[in-house]
């Protein structure tokens, strides 16, 4: 029911580059664009990126929102402004740089009552920080809705290690993945929504539905492509591949792998990937396609083949410094923690406590000193861990609802138990920022060092999962905060003071669970 394609033009002629012609709205030459200083806009919008109209909550009226680019080193100054007026979705809104680590800038992480109070509408906050140092593809978006708020970013590295593989690697080599939905979150959320298309770079078509455009990427033979995967889908995982090409994988979450040859990806939601095709095959157009997790998925034309060689995460290891920290041997780290999954009617635990967004972010609360760290809230979500030790973390699933990709903010962690694998690899684990958590009767295991003081978001990235409570704070050195972030800069400050006085003027506005676009 819900499929996608994306055609690959093998084209034989230099002057053969232009793209077929296409709508005004949904223009098929580069992606919009920008650089690291930049001013992106949150507004809504109608669009029908599948065929179906609907208002929508947007990055600079776009979706996917413009590109964001950047070389190693770069320093990020990015304001974000908040035009939401249709109050049929969330009309605040707050952006997390997925897969930033935001060092020294835990303030800047856009985690709504976590890190920040969110931005209400017509006020702004200007995201000032540093990669330092990290490469590779990540993105932005809005935590807990799925309206349209996530666009791609990508830091450059000049020197790339892996760069003798590929030819191209630009703005056109940027493939997003995304499900959709024809209704607005707020209705979805405490339900088991289903979506309703799927999405390459925006494109896509609903069963049922008229025969919306699809998405087309011109590559030229014998080329090398890295092109960079990035999974924007609210829930859905999804099965990527190529019609009749190997895609070699270099990339995972930030992080360069060893090369590894596939014909297929599964690709959880937050995930990116980057992998290297060569085009090599006689010139044709080529199915791209990104089959959804859901069962009741009816493809309309067949698989070309048997996939003989699909991505195992086991077979991923990272490139650089592959050890995963500590002692090898599984419980041998400083402080090893076990957090398990469960769910309960609607709303989902772990060790037995929902997450519900506390009044005051848990940065507010630790630079205020107000509280002991010990009665951070909210009560039974925050965990304090010591400075510089080696975590072992052990994430089990009982019940329905995986598998579960889960994401740390602040760090990417050795992977050293994949989920549904009984082995442990302590020597040249992948090393990630999102993963897959199982099904019920699964563990995965990772391992992380605590050299990133402030608190941080551990969650499930399928929204609606999120939303209903599926989600711990890990905050490190939380005695050594308010000196690892100084100076906080003062649009933060405004932040919950603004917002405080935005829910006196509307008391109707739902509190308790995070409510941020």
């Amino acid at each position: 029911m819900r499929i996608l394609f994306l055609i690959v033009s093998l084209i034989s002629s230099i002057n053969a580059a232009s793209l077929v012609s296409r709508s005004e709205s949904y223009p098929l030459t580069q992606p919009v664009v920008h650089g690291p200083k930049a001013r992106i806009t949150i507004g809504n919008r109608y669009i029908a990126p599948d065929g179906f109209n609907r208002s929508t909550s947007l990055v600079d009226g776009i979706f996917p929102g413009p590109l964001i680019t950047a070389q190693k080193g770069d320093h990020f100054d990015i304001e974000v402004v908040n035009k939401l007026t249709d109050d049929t979705m969330f009309l605040l809104t707050s952006i997390h740089w997925h897969g930033i680590f935001q060092n020294r800038t835990n303030y800047a992480d856009g985690t709504s009552f976590v890190t920040q109070c969110p931005i209400t509408p017509n006020h702004t906050f200007l995201h000032s920080f540093s990669a330092q140092g990290q490469t590779g593809t990540f993105w932005y978006h809005s935590h807990y809705s799925c309206d349209g708020v996530r666009g791609a970013l990508v830091i450059y590295d000049p020197d790339d290690p892996l760069g003798y593989l590929y030819d191209i690697d630009d703005a056109s080599t940027v493939i997003t993945l995304s499900d959709w939905y024809h209704t607005v979150s707020p209705e979805l959320i405490g339900t088991v929504p289903v979506a309703n298309s799927m999405l390459i770079n925006g494109r896509g078509r609903y069963a049922g539905g008229p025969l919306a455009e699809l998405a087309v990427i011109t590559v030229k033979p014998g080329k090398r492509y890295r092109f960079r995967l990035v999974q924007t889908s609210c829930d859905s995982y999804v099965q990527f591949s190529i019609d009749g090409h190997n895609l070699t994988v270099i990339e995972a979450d930030g992080q360069l792998t060893e090369p590894l040859v596939v014909d297929q990806l599964k690709i959880f939601a937050a995930q990116r990937y980057s992998v290297v095709l060569v085009a090599n095959q006689p010139v044709d157009n080529y199915w791209v396609r990104s089959l959804p997790s859901a069962p009741e998925v009816d493809p309309t034309t067949p698989n070309p083949s048997t996939f003989t060689n699909p991505l195992v995460e086991t077979n991923l290891h990272a490139l650089i410094n592959p050890a995963a920290p500590g002692v090898p041997g599984y419980g041998n780290a400083d402080h090893n923690l076990a957090l398990v999954i469960s769910l309960d009617g609607a709303l989902f635990y772990v060790n037995n406590t929902s997450f519900v967004s506390p009044s005051v972010p848990v940065l507010l609360q630790i630079l205020s000193g107000t509280r002991h760290p010990s009665e951070l809230l909210p009560n039974g979500s925050v965990y304090i861990l010591e400075p510089n030790k080696v975590i072992e973390l052990t994430m089990s699933v009982t019940g329905f609802g995986g598998p579960h990709p889960i994401h740390m903010h602040g760090h990417a962690f050795s992977v050293v138990q994949s989920a549904g694998s009984s082995t442990f690899n302590y020597a040249n684990p992948v090393r990630r920022d999102v993963v897959s958590a199982g099904i019920a009767g699964q563990q995965m295991v990772i391992r992380w060092v605590t050299d990133n003081s402030g608190p941080w978001f551990l969650h499930c990235h399928i929204d609606w999962h999120l939303q209903a409570g599926l989600a711990v704070v890990m905050a490190e050195s939380p005695f050594e905060t308010s000196r690892h972030v100084s100076p906080v800069p003062y649009e933060w400050d405004r932040l919950c003071p603004v917002y405080d006085h935005y829910q006196e003027t509307l008391p109707t506005v739902a509190k308790g669970r995070l409510d941020a676009n």
